[in-house]
């Protein structure tokens, strides 16, 4: 019997599962919680404090979840290792670091140690707005040919906002940098022995388009010194999802006590490897990977321009196929923020919740408390709730808020279509689609069926599904995921006199999201009045 790794990085854990290359069981599961979590307030080496919108992590906690979760993720399944015949990893994106030409991340080593920049900046570190509205300018005044694939705009949260801010706030740090490397493409360097670059991570979030990084002439505007970026940096041949990375280094197999020499998978995205998992690999049907953020993503046979995504790529997600991701920056995180800040538990709020007719709360909320991915791409917009009175009670503010983030959905939704790429099918994967209250909600707002994917880890399953690809077991993707992938269709359908409730609501949450994310700057000069008093 054979057998793949699926490891999954997220926000806050690895977890690595073992499945069954046959069918796709999940036999063997084991999560390893990041000692140092994310880091956001204090650098732990120093106690130095942090500016506002940092988010960093150390890479030290993505080698222990090889060291501690797949060993234990194999005992749980009572399998031989030599019956593994592949691993593939996945993470959240973009989070990206600074690293030698060997590899070695700069936060390990002595002279960077104690320097913030020298460390992973994670997909949620937003520091680097600035810099990203300066590409996004310069990208529209030069006419550069790329910017329509992002949706008009580039995002503080990809590559080259991150490492233009690394050059203007710490210089050495930059000069130092030999190589600017995803943790999803340094994590398969620290498995296989050999850097590599995946056409995922490339094309959403390092601007690879066409064969190429954006033109030396245009890095060279943005900042001298940045001219050299993408050729120094970043350039390296570009690897198709699925192929074979390497095999296992000795010193990795020590690590996970999986046999030395086995396949390693070219790196993906946590959303983007879901696909397979969830069987939503076909054209216009839109994955919703719904956890503390969520990532929309589906493929499509032509290729469209589509305001405010987060990109469109040849081969994003399945060869052959063009990729479209949008997303929501905060989702579960605002459900939580809010639960941490009344002191109530989901449960305890949901069931009120639930019992409450749509719309009797009187409230419309904007959710950006963690700035905006799609379709305004702005990260220093912040979060808003509407029609509040001394009548409001927790649980109706809580479930504005997750109306608020499903009619970013809507949004987002509607956007696609009305550029021509049609959503034909929604299915949800991610922690969220176990809430009930969710769903419904979803389902309602949008007017459509939910299917679900029905992996509760369905990112490490489509990872051990490129793993199995990887190994030689299937063809290609979408014959493993055929095979080994897992979804049931419509497991929640729309309450109709709810949806004609939400259709009001929405019209005036749209009206909010346009002034709010387009017109009024009050939003940003309030977070400027913020940044000058701490």
């Amino acid at each position: 019997m054979a057998y793949t790794i699926g490891v999954d990085y997220g926000t806050l854990s690895g977890r690595a599962v073992v499945v069954r290359v046959s069918d796709g069981e999940e036999v063997g599961a084991a999560v390893h919680e990041y000692r140092h979590g994310v880091i956001k307030s204090t650098l732990p080496a120093t106690g130095q404090q942090l500016k506002p919108d940092w988010a960093l992590q150390d890479p030290e906690d993505y080698l222990d979840v090889l060291r501690t979760a797949v060993p234990e993720a194999v005992r749980a399944a009572g399998i031989d290792p030599s019956e593994v015949v592949g691993i593939a990893t996945d993470f959240t994106a973009c989070t990206v670091l600074p690293v030698l030409n060997d590899g070695t991340p700069l936060c390990r080593t002595p002279e960077f140690g104690t320097r913030p920049h020298a460390y992973v900046k994670l997909w949620k570190h937003h520091a680097a707005q600035p810099q990203a509205d300066r590409i996004t300018e310069l990208a529209h005044r030069r006419g550069e040919p790329w910017i329509d694939r992002y949706g008009g705009k580039i995002s503080s949260e990809w590559q080259f906002a991150k490492a233009l801010q690394v050059l203007e706030e710490d210089p050495e740090v930059y000069a130092a940098t030999e190589r600017w490397i995803e943790a999803a493409d340094w994590i398969v360097w620290q498995l296989c022995g050999r850097e590599t670059r995946n056409a995922c991570t490339a094309g959403y979030k390092g601007i690879h388009q066409d064969g190429a990084y954006p033109s030396k002439d245009y890095l060279a505007e943005l900042n001298p010194g940045f001219a050299d970026f993408a050729d120094t940096r970043l350039a390296h041949p570009i690897s198709a999802l699925g192929e074979r990375a390497g095999g296992l280094t000795a010193e990795a197999a020590g690590w996970t006590g999986l046999p030395e020499g086995i396949a390693v998978a070219i790196g993906n995205v946590d959303a983007h490897v879901t696909s397979p998992a969830a069987k939503a690999v076909g054209e216009g049907q839109m994955l919703l990977v719904m956890g503390t953020s969520t990532c929309h993503v589906m493929n499509g046979v032509e290729l469209k321009a589509v305001p405010g995504i987060c990109g469109v790529v040849d081969g994003g997600i399945m060869a052959g196929l063009y990729g479209y991701e949008a997303g929501q920056s905060g989702v579960g995180d605002i459900f939580g923020w809010y639960v941490d800040s009344v002191g109530q538990s989901h449960d305890e709020l949901s069931r009120p919740a639930a019992e409450q007719p749509a719309g009797a709360h009187g409230l419309i909320a904007l959710d950006w408390q963690s700035g905006n991915r799609s379709v305004l791409v702005d990260h220093h917009l912040s979060g808003v709730i509407a029609g509040l009175t001394l009548a409001t009670r927790p649980f109706e503010i809580y479930k504005a808020l997750i109306e608020a983030t499903a009619y970013g959905t809507r949004k987002i939704i509607e956007t696609f279509e009305a550029a021509g790429v049609p959503v034909t099918e929604l299915v949800a994967a991610g922690g969220l689609k176990r809430n009930p209250l969710v769903m419904q909600i979803y389902a309602d707002v949008l007017r459509r069926p939910f299917g679900v994917a029905t992996s509760e880890q369905a990112p490490a399953l489509g990872s051990a599904i490129h793993a199995a690809v990887a190994a030689g077991a299937y063809p290609d993707v979408a014959t493993a995921a055929e095979a080994m992938g897992r979804m049931e269709p419509s497991v929640w359908t729309p309450d109709t006199a709810n949806a004609d409730v939400y259709d009001r609501l929405y019209a005036e949450y749209e009206e909010l999201h346009d002034y709010f994310g387009r017109t009024s700057g009050t939003l940003h000069r309030l977070r400027r009045i913020r940044n000058e008093a701490l």
